[in-house]
């Protein structure tokens, strides 16, 4: 779901960012090299500074998300044992991420249904998971744990899912000055995007270029990919590929709006 009203762009004085995504990413990051998945099709000629028109792009793009009130997305996941997806939505508002997950290249022990916060894992296993979660959550039979901040990769990607969005633009001038480049163009799905890096974390330089997003010319964001500490592969996130919708709370779940 996107809004479908422009924005005027203007540069915002509250410097936000790096409370967001990066603040998050920093913590997990493993120095500057990232693996850049882009199309065949695509001919990067980055890595350079934004102009003015994509460092406001870029500080709208989270403010995009929380606008729309939850976005469909689909999480691959790297793990030392095979690789999850979890095919879901977050609700940027509510700060909670709801869907199914399924183990690639490994066995089913983690396949079902998964809900989250900033703060806490809910899990309902499952021997056979659907392709999509119900659009109710089951009434019992979920577990709980404490989300990780670090060492796992599937926290840290569950994590990142949710700070992508903000109740208000990001700060354009300090996501240029803090190093965000612009990387190359590219198409996701029917959309022509550009790929940009994040800027490097307050204090920590090597975490530049961590955090890829691939935005479209009114700062949606239709992709993003983010180094995590403990894999050699990175998370990505895909939205929109397939219908938002809005999440329930489990039992025992307390969204934060």
């Amino acid at each position: 779901m996107r809004a479908q009203q422009r924005l005027p762009r203007r540069r915002w004085s509250r410097p936000r960012w790096v409370l967001g995504v990066i603040g998050v990413v920093a913590a997990t990051a493993v120095g500057v090299a990232t693996f850049l998945i882009i199309g065949p099709g695509s001919a990067p000629t980055g890595p350079r500074p934004l102009t003015s028109d994509e460092a406001n792009r870029l500080a709208m793009t989270r403010f995009r998300n929380y606008e729309a009130g939850g976005r469909a997305v689909t999480i691959t996941v790297p793990t030392t044992a095979g690789g999850l997806v979890i095919t879901g939505s977050v609700d940027y508002r509510a700060q909670l991420g709801y869907g199914v997950v399924h183990g690639t290249g490994r066995d089913t022990s983690s396949d079902g249904l998964i809900q989250w916060s900033t703060s806490t894992v809910f899990v309902h296993p499952m021997a056979n998971a659907p392709a999509e979660a119900p659009a109710a959550p089951p009434g019992s039979d979920w577990h709980h744990r404490p989300l990780q901040t670090s060492g796992s990769s599937l926290d840290s990607s569950l994590l990142i899912a949710l700070s992508l969005g903000s109740d208000r633009p990001d700060n354009a001038e300090l996501l240029r000055q803090n190093g965000a480049a612009w990387v190359g163009s590219d198409q996701v799905a029917d959309h022509q995007v550009d790929v940009m890096s994040g800027p490097a974390a307050a204090g920590r330089p090597s975490t530049a270029g961590n955090v890829r997003y691939w935005i479209d010319s009114d700062g949606t964001t239709h992709r993003v990919q983010a180094d995590v500490a403990s894999e050699p592969q990175p998370v990505v996130i895909d939205f929109d590929t397939r219908d938002y919708v809005p999440v329930q709370p489990a039992p025992g779940v307390t969204p934060t709006r």
